[in-house]
């Protein structure tokens, strides 16, 4: 488009459409944010404090790494981040043990990959360098690592992507926010509202159209709204969930090449932290636990003595278990720690308060957690996140292009770049 945009069209009122509208008020542009859900934050989810006895997180959780765009805007709200620290255990036929990755083999893991040259997918890396009897639990852990941590398909999930993710020395640090991700969340809509930005809930778009004086953009509910510029900011399954004009249909075509996982995310509040004294040790320092139960990883609320367990399913397992319900996903978590900790259904049930399950994958604006780097993922980026001088411009955490994909961080990172590149910025 040429000349100025004065009226700037946010869809999505997640991390980066709230951080692209903050960017564009202070640019003394007009925003409007059109938000499906009737809260804010996206796949940031915060929960009823009166339910969990503090401000549980639902979606995203953790700040990973540097992540120096959510620091200074943490800065900026005053919040302060609280490092995550404490014992991880692995649970092996019953026993716990310490170690995170096979010990002898992991020099050689790291070694072959700092020295690949050519891209490939963690399956083929594991079958070409590791496939013998010696590696087994080498090849267990990465896998684990892979759709535990990055909710991404060892088959398509790119070797080279993850290498910049796993090497980098600050990869390990992480941190929770002091009032959770809502509280972030609560800053960022404050700040818009205070810029003169009109956010809009309950109000899904169902297309898109050019016009020779800009774009219309029309809800579910029939209702329209015209402006200057769109941002779209959903997450990529539900690109293909609104109509759009021809070229961008062409575009939003390369998102099929990026990666996008599933996350079943269970909280579980008991009336006090009974683990730190089962199996006849103390596990008053535990953060983590991973097991090969159906719910495999479970962390605690450490530093707090908030008695909450938060149990994580993540990538492809997460399909096996996407047609329980509510109910049926607590059950099957209660089961799992039941068999970690060497306790019955009704043991633990009896020490129940609160429980909640989402399923990311079944949630009807969201259709998945968060995305992951395959062998496309990169070419398919720069090609969405490039303005071609339309109306349309795409945002979100699947088009960062840094070590952080698939965060909030990225989210945050990606909504100020494209708020950035915002004709008559």
């Amino acid at each position: 488009m040429d000349g100025q945009a004065d009226h700037i069209i946010v869809i999505g009122a997640g991390a980066a459409g709230l951080m692209a509208a903050r960017e564009l008020g202070r640019a003394g542009k007009r925003v409007t944010i059109l938000e499906a859900r009737d809260r804010c934050g996206g796949r940031i989810h915060a929960l009823s404090a009166s339910e969990f006895g503090y401000r549980a997180d639902g979606g995203a959780e953790f700040v990973h790494g540097e992540a120096p765009v959510t620091r200074r805007l943490l800065g900026e709200a005053g919040l302060s981040l609280v490092p995550v620290n404490g014992a991880r255990w692995n649970v092996r036929n019953g026993t716990f043990a310490r170690d995170e990755m096979p010990g002898r083999n992991t020099d050689a893991f790291y070694r072959v990959l700092s020295e690949l040259t050519s891209d490939m997918t963690v399956t083929a890396l594991l079958d070409r360098y590791f496939a013998g009897p010696d590696f087994a639990s080498l090849r267990q852990s990465v896998i684990r690592m892979v759709m535990g941590y990055d909710a991404a398909d060892p088959d398509l999930a790119s070797v080279l992507a993850l290498r910049d993710e796993w090497m980098h020395p600050g990869r390990s640090e992480q941190g929770r926010i002091v009032g959770g991700y809502g509280a972030l969340i609560d800053f960022l809509v404050a700040e818009c509202r205070k810029l003169g930005a009109d956010i809009r809930l309950q109000s899904p778009v169902s297309g898109i159209e050019t016009t020779d004086g800009g774009v219309s953009v029309r809800c579910a509910d029939d209702s329209s709204h015209r402006g200057d510029v769109v941002i779209l900011t959903v997450p990529l399954p539900l690109l293909q969930e609104i109509a759009l004009p021809p070229v961008m249909r062409d575009k939003v075509a390369a998102a099929a090449q990026i990666g996008f996982g599933n996350v079943i995310k269970l909280l579980l509040r008991f009336e006090s932290r009974w683990w730190t004294g089962t199996k006849g040790r103390d596990f008053s320092d535990l953060m983590f636990v991973l097991s090969d139960a159906a719910v495999p990883v479970w962390w605690t609320q450490r530093p707090t003595a908030h008695a909450v367990l938060t149990g994580w399913l993540a990538g492809p397992p997460a399909r096996e278990l996407a047609r329980l319900d509510e109910s049926q996903l607590i059950e099957t978590g209660l089961a799992s720690l039941g068999g970690i900790f060497g306790l019955s259904l009704p043991q633990l049930k009896t020490k129940l308060v609160a429980a909640r399950a989402i399923n990311w994958g079944n949630d009807t604006f969201a259709r998945g957690a968060y995305s992951y780097a395959t062998l496309q993922t990169r070419r398919a980026q720069t090609e969405l996140a490039t303005w071609d001088g339309g109306a349309i411009l795409l945002s979100g955490e699947a088009l960062y292009q840094g070590r952080d994909m698939g965060t909030v961080e990225a989210a945050l990172s990606s909504g100020l770049d494209t708020a950035r590149i915002v004709p008559g910025r």
